[in-house]
């Protein structure tokens, strides 16, 4: 039999998941997909994600690569809708393509996007897609201290404390809240992101909105490498993955 390496790119509402990566008591993302793939093609698949997004995180664009036998490559169009029919209605895969057989769905990502909504007022369509925050905030300084952000690349104080990774450097290339319809909408794109870090990060720039600290307090916090130091993480249901990008993807 013949193996081959392919990339599903997905999007998911992640309401009802704990998250992407298989848990041993919970229901995850990558769970039910292995679940489906499994199922259609008659073999077991093992699914690796371009990330891991926590409980409650949405994905409009995410990437797994897998590797199958004896695959027709030209009738996978035709499979997506039959694999999709296996799969939740809050999860649907877009494409499956073939790569490289070394190509890695996490470690070849040369950039990623988030983005974290907050509405003002009640909304019920809004529910678990975007967090109700009551308040006033002050835009302009919290995007002054998005640009303060920009110009780091140790970012211990936004990660989780128990998390292990090789470093905590990440190259942020663009951050900026923006109007949305009845609320804001932050944009953050970098080469790659700690666990909570987005969350984190919003959550400090919202007490810079609500005038708790100051603008100029973001590079101290920083500088702490103290996940203390800064704000909390804000709910999950407002984050999005939103973009990764592959240099053989288009």
């Amino acid at each position: 039999m013949t193996s081959n390496r392919f990339f599903i790119e997905l999007a998911y509402n992640g309401t009802a998941y704990h998250g992407w990566q298989i848990q041993p008591n919970a229901l995850s993302v990558q769970e039910c997909l292995d679940k489906a793939l499994t199922t259609f093609f008659r073999q077991p698949v093992s699914s690796l994600g371009c990330g891991r997004t926590d409980t409650g995180v949405h994905a409009t664009q995410f990437f797994a690569h897998v590797d199958l036998q004896d695959v027709d490559a030209e009738k996978l169009n035709q499979y997506v809708g039959s694999i999709n029919a296996l799969l939740p209605y809050d999860i649907a895969i877009k494409r499956i393509f073939p790569v490289a057989p070394d190509a890695h769905a996490r470690f070849h990502a040369t950039s990623r996007a988030y983005k974290y909504y907050l509405h003002f007022h009640k909304d019920p369509f809004k529910l678990n897609r975007s967090w109700l925050f009551k308040g006033d905030l002050d835009l302009e300084a919290m995007n002054k201290a998005a640009e303060i952000i920009q110009q780091y690349t140790d970012f211990s104080c936004f990660s989780k404390s128990n998390t292990q990774t090789f470093t905590n450097n990440c190259k942020i290339s663009m951050a900026r809240f923006e109007w949305a319809e009845d609320g804001l909408v932050f944009r953050i794109e970098a080469d790659r992101f700690l666990r909570n870090m987005v969350r984190a990060i919003v959550g400090t720039l919202i007490r810079v909105g609500k005038k708790e600290i100051s603008v100029e307090a973001i590079a101290d916090i920083i500088n702490s490498k103290n996940r203390s130091n800064a704000g909390q993480s804000v709910p999950a249901c407002g984050l999005y993955l939103v973009r990764v990008t592959y240099p053989f993807v288009k």
